[in-house]
């Protein structure tokens, strides 16, 4: 890839994903396989005035080490020193970009229920720290093409020619690939902003969902919610992209109010770990039965994280006709193939999609039916077929997607 197209990206990264203030720290997330991307992104971030920019290297393999031989009380404790790293994000509200690059099946074979038991361990400490943080910095995840992920998504093809190639498709889909993709993004969020102008003015009350692989489902969204999408703005108003791509138009649906089946129409990567050929059925809001072709004991693991997994946190309306969509790849990336169709998410759901919601207090938006989880994991549910129907307040009902596009 030339080197002006990837630099293109990187400040891509730091002007609209993160959008970095003067003086701000900035935390960069990346695999080592990533060095020269990383040192674009950090020059990037530099130019728009960061403070100082710290890069926190994963190595997946190693990560898988790490699991097979660390003891589960090893796994369930956090050092001093971590836990005071996490105070000092607190204080600092540095701006966090996570470059993917992954392997999405690249933790086949760990006992993932060991993993589970420490990530439970370790929620309590770490969830108030992260409670005090969300909604006041920036954050984007993006992504560029680690070999092994490039060789799952392009089998038949030699290492370099699939890298390349899966270069080229999320520079396509994360709008990079133009003279000026900050400018593109700021047409692109301007059209996402009018698709969810429109939404929150309905008084939606539920959104029932159809398709012709079996998906019937019904949610119930919260009165005072909000419909986002495309850009953000943290509390002191910052604006920034929290995922490049992004197609949706989302919102965190009612706690408890949600009934039927969903047939998941993409793989899912998850802990590092593909499950494929899945449906959930709902019943009072809760995933009551799954089934699963490929890692259903992984997906029944998931939903069991904590009393909430098992709840919605988030819907999202993607249409068919999207990039991703028609760039026939399925990237086995959630970043990507959330943004493929529509889509849903179990467990924690978003505060910042009530209305005002800067005026109340986490809990309070929780009282409102804002769910919480230890887990927030997104599964694509949308068809060339799929018809969502609103139903409003006033006991309307409106065509949102008729065979799998916006119906308006």
């Amino acid at each position: 890839m030339k080197k002006t197209t990837m630099q293109k990206y990187a400040r891509l990264i730091a002007q609209k994903g993160v959008n970095v203030q003067k003086n701000q720290e900035v935390i960069i997330r990346a695999g080592l396989d990533q060095p020269e991307f990383v040192r674009m992104v950090a020059e990037e971030c530099y130019r728009k005035g960061a403070k100082k920019v710290a890069v926190e290297w994963d190595y997946q393999p190693l990560t898988k080490v790490n699991y097979r031989y660390r003891s589960l009380r090893s796994l369930s404790t956090m050092e001093e020193w971590q836990v005071e790293k996490l105070r000092h994000q607190v204080d600092a509200l540095p701006a966090v970009i996570y470059i993917e690059s992954e392997d999405p099946d690249g933790l086949k074979g760990v006992d993932q229920s060991k993993v589970a038991k420490a990530q439970r361990a370790i929620y309590p400490i770490v969830k108030p720290l992260r409670d005090k943080m969300d909604n006041k910095y920036q954050w984007c995840i993006a992504a560029v093409p680690g070999e092994a992920w490039a060789k799952k998504v392009f089998p038949n093809e030699r290492v370099g020619k699939a890298v390349e190639k899966l270069w080229n498709a999320i520079l396509y889909t994360s709008r990079a690939d133009g003279n000026d993709p900050v400018q593109a993004w700021n047409e692109h969020n301007a059209d996402l902003k009018a698709r969810y102008d429109y939404l929150n003015s309905l008084g939606i009350e539920s959104l029932h969902y159809t398709s012709s692989n079996g998906t019937n489902f019904t949610v119930g969204l919260i009165p005072d919610a909000l419909f986002l999408g495309g850009s953000e703005f943290t509390l002191g108003g910052v604006e920034f992209n929290p995922n490049i791509p992004s197609e949706e138009v989302f919102t965190s649906p009612m706690k408890g109010k949600a009934e039927g089946i969903v047939y998941a129409t993409r793989p899912l990567s998850y802990r590092g770990e593909l499950i494929e050929n899945f449906s959930v059925r709902f019943e009072n809001g809760k995933a009551v039965e799954v089934h699963a072709e490929k890692g259903e004991e992984l997906l029944k693991q998931m939903i069991s994280m904590d009393e909430n997994a098992a709840y919605l946190g988030e819907c999202a309306l993607v249409p068919y006709d999207s990039p991703i969509r028609n760039s026939e790849i399925t990237f086995l990336n959630t970043l990507f193939d959330e943004n493929a169709c529509c889509h849903l998410a179990l467990g924690r759901g978003f505060e910042n999609c009530i209305k005002d919601y800067d005026k109340y207090t986490l809990e309070e938006c929780r009282q409102k039916g804002i769910n919480d989880s230890i887990i927030h994991v997104d599964f694509m549910i949308g068809s060339q077929d799929l018809d969502v129907t609103a139903h409003t307040r006033d006991g309307v009902d409106i065509a949102i997607f008729r065979n799998g596009n916006w119906a308006f």
